[in-house]
């Protein structure tokens, strides 16, 4: 069993940063594939980012690729996405997931394909 928390979200200007944690409780979390995911009013749920196991394959969603990053600590059992250069339409909920299969794009881009959610952290960006 993994638990998954999210932090850091909040109220930030366009063209400003904010960056998310995610931590998680379990012994086996250097063992799953992170990703973020979020959702808006309204709009189903969207891929952001994912990182693999060892931290050492990263994937991005066109929307934000060359302005956010995700990296991973395993040693404090936290994954992290650094949001630069943040717009309106980034505004939502975004959540971290546990992916516990062998890391492939086509696996870590799809949320049916992750075992482990968090509860999510409002990010709101105003224009």
């Amino acid at each position: 069993q993994v638990q998954l928390v999210e932090s850091g979200g909040g109220l930030v200007q366009a063209g400003g940063s904010l960056r998310l944690s995610c931590a998680t409780s379990g012994r086996t979390f250097s063992s799953y594939n992170i990703g973020w995911f979020r959702q808006a009013p309204g709009k189903e749920r969207e891929f952001v980012a994912a990182i693999s196991w060892r931290g050492i394959s990263t994937y991005y969603a066109d929307s934000v690729k060359g302005r956010f990053t995700i990296s991973r600590d395993n040693a404090k059992n936290t994954v992290y996405l650094q949001m630069n250069s943040l717009k309106p339409e980034d505004t939502a909920v975004y959540l971290c997931a546990a992916n516990g299969g062998p890391y492939s794009i086509s696996s870590v881009s799809r949320s049916q394909r992750y075992d482990y959610w968090g509860q999510g952290t409002q990010v709101t960006v105003s224009s």
